[in-house]
Parts: C-alpha cells; sequence; structure tokens
C-alpha cells in the first residue's frame, strides 16, 4: 500500500473484528468538547474554500477533538467535486457549506492555483489522511461507522488495523435520491456512535449525508473521503509515490479502471474550462468568491498552518 505519512510528532453489518494488542488506545472522552463550529483559515479558490492547513495540522485537529462532542464533518473537494458544484449538483453546496473544513485533495487544482491565479493552497488527500488516521489515531476499540463499501471491507480493517467495533451499512446505489433510504443511513450512525464515521458513498451523497447527519445531533467526526477506505485496505491499488508527486495519480487510476475513462472526460477535464474562464474574467470580477454558504474567516491572504 502506497501512501504519504502525516508527521504529528441493502441491511446494517455490524462487523466485530480480531483484536490485536496497540499502544494508541481508545480516546478518552471529554467533559469540555471543542465547539463544533470552530472556524480554520481558508482560501478561495475558483469558488471553493479551502482550508489552509497542512497535513500535520489537519491530523492534529482530528486527533484532538474529544470523543462525543458534537458531531463535524469534513470533506476533501478534488476536480471531480469542484465540476459537480459548478454545474449545480442537488443539495451540494448545501452539503459542502455545513462542513467544518474542506481540504484540497487535487494537486491539479493546486498547480492550477499556483500557476494561473498565484494562490497556493496545501494539498490533503482524503487517501493520506484516511491512512494516517487507521495507523496513528483510531484505536482498537475506537467505534468506527462505516456508511459504504461492504462486508469485506469492514473484515479487512480488522485484518490490518485492528479494529474491533466496526458498523458498517451499505445503502443501495443512488440512495440520495430516496428520503427514506437516506433516513436509514442517518438512523444507523445514530444507533452506532462512532469517534470517525467515513462516508464511503461518493459526491455529493457524501455531503448531503453529512449534512442530514449533523442535523440530527449525532456526535464525532464525519469524514467524506470517498474511496479511500478501499485504498488503505489495498481493495484498490494506490499510486506510486512518483507518480503522486507528477500529480499523475488519475492516470494510474485509469490504468487500473479502464472503465473510468468516459467518466473522467466528463466530470474532471471541465475543470480546465472552469480554471480558463476564471483567469479570463479575473480582471472584471473575482472568479474565486466562494458559490458556498460560508461565513468569511479570513482575508484574500490567509497564513498557512503548519505543523
Amino acid at each position: 500500500m502506497q501512501g504519504h505519512e502525516l508527521d504529528v510528532s441493502a441491511a446494517p453489518t455490524v462487523t466485530d473484528t480480531a483484536r490485536r494488542p496497540n499502544a494508541r488506545g481508545p480516546a478518552a472522552p471529554s467533559p469540555d468538547p471543542a465547539p463544533p463550529d470552530a472556524r480554520v483559515p481558508e482560501r478561495e479558490l475558483l469558488g471553493v474554500p479551502f482550508a489552509m492547513l497542512e497535513p500535520a495540522a489537519v491530523a492534529r485537529l482530528l486527533r484532538d477533538r474529544p470523543a462525543g462532542a458534537p458531531f463535524v464533518y469534513v470533506a476533501t473537494p478534488n476536480a471531480h467535486h469542484l465540476v459537480l458544484l459548478h454545474r449545480g449538483a442537488p443539495g451540494f453546496v448545501w452539503g459542502l457549506s455545513r462542513a467544518w473544513f474542506l481540504t484540497c485533495d487535487s494537486r491539479v487544482l493546486r498547480h492550477l492555483g499556483r500557476l494561473l491565479f498565484g494562490r497556493p493552497i496545501p494539498v490533503v488527500t482524503g487517501s493520506d489522511l484516511t491512512l494516517h488516521l487507521l495507523r496513528h489515531v483510531i484505536g482498537p476499540d475506537d467505534p468506527v461507522t462505516i456508511i459504504g463499501g461492504d462486508e469485506a471491507l469492514a473484515q479487512e480493517l480488522g485484518r490490518r488495523f485492528g479494529l474491533s467495533r466496526v458498523a458498517l451499512y451499505s445503502p443501495p446505489f443512488g440512495f440520495g435520491r430516496d428520503p427514506v433510504e437516506t433516513r436509514r443511513c442517518v438512523e444507523f450512525v445514530l444507533r452506532h456512535p462512532g469517534r470517525f464515521i467515513f462516508l464511503a458513498c461518493g459526491a455529493p451523497q457524501s455531503e448531503v449525508l453529512a449534512a442530514r447527519i449533523a442535523e440530527a445531533g449525532a456526535s464525532g467526526i464525519g469524514l467524506c473521503v470517498g474511496a479511500s477506505l478501499l485504498f488503505a485496505t489495498g481493495q484498490l491499488k494506490r499510486a506510486p509515490r512518483v507518480w503522486q508527486a507528477l500529480s499523475l495519480e488519475w492516470l494510474h487510476r485509469l490504468l487500473q479502471e479502464p472503465r473510468l475513462v468516459p467518466r473522467l472526460w466528463r466530470t474532471q477535464l471541465p475543470v480546465l474550462a472552469i480554471a480558463a474562464r476564471a483567469w479570463l474574467s479575473r480582471r472584471a470580477a473575482n472568479p474565486h468568491a466562494s458559490l458556498l454558504d460560508r461565513p468569511r474567516l479570513s482575508d484574500e491572504s490567509p497564513r498557512c498552518e503548519t505543523a
């Protein structure tokens, strides 16, 4: 399994996996939970306010948030998400607007921001973040809830990372269009509270579902991280680090799954047209103004938090 380390000096299936000794241990609940609406510095790029946090700072925020605190969630938009947002995917603005913060999961977006607009943003991919949490933060007895995937995923999480309290629900394909099925997902999370809730059901379903879970008064941290659990468990192979460094992770994915080529043309390449329009209109207007309903925290040149 390739991945970067983050340095921080149907019916519901509940799967109990084998335990192994682990020094991490479960997080102790705190009587004074962090406020769920704590904000972080952001920089807007092509309509999305990305968190100006380096990977270590993101990992530290998630690690230190008390277990049992009111539910918040983190989304990791990439080029596909940005295209969906500009195309007006139903509920997407609402789902992203209510996230605790958004990290950039696209080195292509980072390059576009830096080269075309002089707006560098940190990259914190969902895959790197998920792998770090599984290896260094989530203890074997920490409750983990997953929406998406299958029983094989839950079993592999137990085998590789020693997780013994995995609650997994597999909703049917396209459940986001069904209010009844969406409610089942929310109720499953309420019945199986976890320190971390992985929403692995694709955009915009994951983000809309996360907002519904927050409305319902759940606890824990939601992570809208796409296929990251599949990468962490080896069910999908991630690109070697040199491919990642060259921003060619998308090409490696296509070589693994050629059936995704038509989707690439339809859902990701249009980000180049979005960036081109923004570049051409940059003198007449602010092409980066947020499309989301989020209060501004920082000015046009926010400080980038590091470890």
